[in-house]
């Protein structure tokens, strides 16, 4: 089969196996088994059935009513007081205004919710692909390896398949990483648009906040790459801000309206609610700093790559414990991989103008990832919130980095086999049967009341 026909195949291949796996996980999955799946609900729930937007209040988060549910895997004899879970009432509306639609089209069904979550995913995963594209035009099999791995890491497919504002959230920031790329590879993207792109995500989740420091930093490679006039610079960056903040700023005023100054994001208001989460603070108290790095670590890093239901389903005795080692193992070689090509590109490519991979695409990609990581780190400050599915909005950038990585060492070990090429994305695709062996054998039986 010709190189380009059987790329086509395993990208049909690769979405197929993410639509079928995701479909199964929306509909197999017990009810609620997702985190903070019900608040998000009842957030949907409101705006179909009373408008836009709810206000997040004193009452809206429950903690010993919430224990009790996740502690009886949601026993239906608990649910008479679901619909006061609602928590997430300060997250901005673009999410809920959509699913809303689709709430009012099928009254409320859950499964159809989730489904919906399943299509944004689906748009994702394509998405992730054109993006490598976009960097390494020539290397299909990197292209391939991300979109495998952003299709079929078993906590995103799993979060890819429930009710929440996640699908949306990386939705729209594939949309501006690919708008990015394409900017600093001097297509026509006009700036307006990356401005439209950051807006939408400023109403979408906070969380993807980062655009906003993103988009200004593409601004500026490539305004320093062409050696514009400082001018050129001003003007593109407060068409980008006047355009973005045009569009954010609709939800920020009605914050402050709702919540009063200087609460524009709603936070204040969120943290007075939820005043008696578990804090870092408390728990470094009571068992120590080296305890609670350790912890933080090693919860971290299991959950990002599968750790479901309300975290508290780990995997460490599922297949023998060799879950998490394989994991690991993935991502050292992938690491490894880079740092070596990393290091044979700085050597060989010193005098071009363009190397093999875009070094701006690289420093954005590279970006996202610290302020993603950076992120993290300010929230798990306050609150004890060790959950690898917050670093999901640099999934397509870390996919990336380990497909690079990977094929790197194939094209070391194995290139004098052509038909090998394509071993990074076939690899990839095996945590298909992965995923479904954990949603019918792990998930289903020990997530259900």
């Amino acid at each position: 089969m010709p190189a380009r026909s059987l790329e086509k195949t395993l990208f049909a291949f690769i979405l197929t196996g993410y639509v079928i796996a995701g479909a199964l996980y929306a509909i197999y999955t017990p009810p609620w088994q997702a985190p903070d799946e019900p608040a998000h609900f009842n957030y949907i729930r409101q705006v179909a059935e009373v408008g836009c937007c709810p206000r997040i209040e004193i009452g809206d988060w429950q903690s010993a009513y919430l224990s009790q549910l996740t502690t009886s895997r949601f026993a239906p004899e608990h649910l008479d007081r679901l619909e006061s879970i609602q928590y997430e009432d300060h997250h901005p509306p673009l999410y809920y205004l959509l699913a809303s639609v689709v709430f009012k089209l099928t009254d409320g069904d859950l499964t159809a919710l989730r489904l919906f979550s399943v299509a944004l995913g689906a748009a994702v995963v394509c998405l992730s692909y054109f993006i490598s594209c976009s960097i390494a035009p020539d290397q299909p099999q990197i292209a391939l390896g991300l979109m495998a791995l952003v299709a079929f890491t078993p906590q995103h497919l799993s979060m890819m398949a429930s009710v929440n504002n996640d699908a949306l959230a990386e939705l729209v920031v594939a949309l501006a990483l690919l708008l990015l790329i394409r900017y600093l590879n001097l297509e026509e993207v006009p700036i307006w648009q990356l401005g439209l792109i950051v807006g939408l995500a400023l109403l979408t989740k906070i969380t993807i906040y980062f655009l906003a420091l993103i988009a200004p930093l593409a601004i500026w490679l490539k305004w320093r790459r062409q050696g514009g006039r400082a001018r050129e610079f001003l003007r593109s960056i407060a068409i980008f801000l006047a355009v973005a903040v045009l569009i954010g700023g609709i939800w920020w005023l009605r914050n402050l309206a709702v919540y009063g100054f200087p609460d524009f994001l709603g936070l204040a208001a969120h943290d007075a609610v939820v005043a008696d989460q578990p804090r870092t603070a408390d728990y470094i108290a009571q068992h120590g700093f080296a305890v609670y790095l350790s912890q933080l670590t090693r919860t971290t890093f299991n959950s990002f790559w599968g750790q479901f239901g309300w975290m508290a389903l780990p995997l460490d005795g599922v297949l023998g414990g060799w879950i998490y080692r394989g994991f690991a193992l993935l991502k050292l070689a992938g690491l490894a991989g880079v740092i070596l090509a990393a290091r044979r590109s700085s050597s060989e490519n010193r005098n071009e103008t363009h190397s093999r991979m875009s070094a701006d695409a690289i420093i954005v990609l590279l970006a996202m990832m610290l302020l993603v990581a950076l992120q993290f780190i300010y929230y798990n400050i306050e609150f004890q919130q060790w959950q690898g599915r917050y670093l999901f909005p640099a999934l397509i950038p870390i996919a990336y980095l380990l497909a690079c990585g990977l094929d790197f060492g194939r094209t070391r070990l194995l290139s004098q086999w052509e038909a090998l090429r394509w071993l990074t994305p076939l690899g990839m695709m095996s945590l298909f049967a992965l995923d479904i062996y954990l949603l019918f054998w792990v998930i289903a039986p020990g997530l259900s009341p």
